[in-house]
């Protein structure tokens, strides 16, 4: 079994070393069980030294021009070599116990993907009333966060990877068609929660409420359109960091 660990990367510079030495911290549960993996960031056209920090670190660079987080998930995809592909955000912070579990369901043989439960690093109340929300309707639809998502390779091709109509939400549509195809060959989609991935809290610290809810009315109000303009999807786009 080969393990291909994927992070989407646009103006990463900050946060992005702490990230990949917590990937690299969690990969010995892949080394445990003598599972050859490969760290690949995607650099997603950033202005900033993304692509130089995850050499440093050791990951393979690949580019994609156009800034877009399905292109970039897709691009590094490609490059990837391993059986099983593990998605994780540049701001978020897996733990070995997490890629323990992932890998336990991985060599239990029925599952085709799974992403699990999040936890943010905040301390604010709204902001983990609505994670719980979130990690509630996660569980129950088997839909997972975009910031954790592991695959086997060979589905995710040919389900068609991410969809390019979407600037954000886009592993909500691809878990969609991921289900389909678990369910027509007898395999399972899980959501693991006993150890939650933990992810930064940035876009509750650096917009407003009013802009955090005017995205979500605007995408509601349109039924879903707006994720499929990158205009107004600019919380992912317009570079804000820490």
């Amino acid at each position: 079994m080969t393990i291909s660990i994927v992070v989407p990367a646009y103006n990463e510079a900050r946060g992005l070393p702490a990230t990949l030495a917590s990937i690299q911290r969690a990969a010995a549960a892949f080394d445990a069980r003598g599972w050859p993996h490969e760290l690949i960031v995607c650099d997603n056209n950033s202005s900033d030294g993304t692509g130089d920090i995850a050499r440093a670190a050791g990951a393979t660079v690949v580019f994609e021009p156009i800034n877009q987080i399905s292109r970039a998930r897709n691009a590094g995809a490609a490059r990837a070599s391993g059986d099983w592909l593990v998605f994780v955000d540049a701001d978020s912070h897996p733990s070995p116990e997490l890629f323990a579990d992932a890998a336990d369901a991985i060599a239990g043989g029925r599952c085709l993907a799974g992403g699990a439960t999040v936890a943010i690093d905040s301390a604010d109340r709204l902001g983990r009333a609505v994670v719980g929300v979130w990690n509630a309707i996660s569980r129950s639809l088997r839909l997972a966060a975009g910031s954790f998502i592991f695959c086997d390779a060979t589905a995710f091709r040919e389900v068609g990877g991410f969809s390019l109509e979407f600037y954000a939400t886009e592993e909500l549509d691809l878990f969609k068609r991921l289900k389909r195809l678990a369910g027509d060959r007898g395999r399972t989609i899980v959501i693991l929660h006993a150890h939650p991935l933990v992810t930064s809290d940035r876009k509750a610290r650096l917009y407003t409420k009013r802009e955090l809810a005017a995205g979500v009315f605007k995408s509601a109000l349109t039924f879903g359109r707006a994720v499929k303009n990158r205009d107004d999807c600019y919380m992912w786009y317009d570079g804000r960091r820490e």
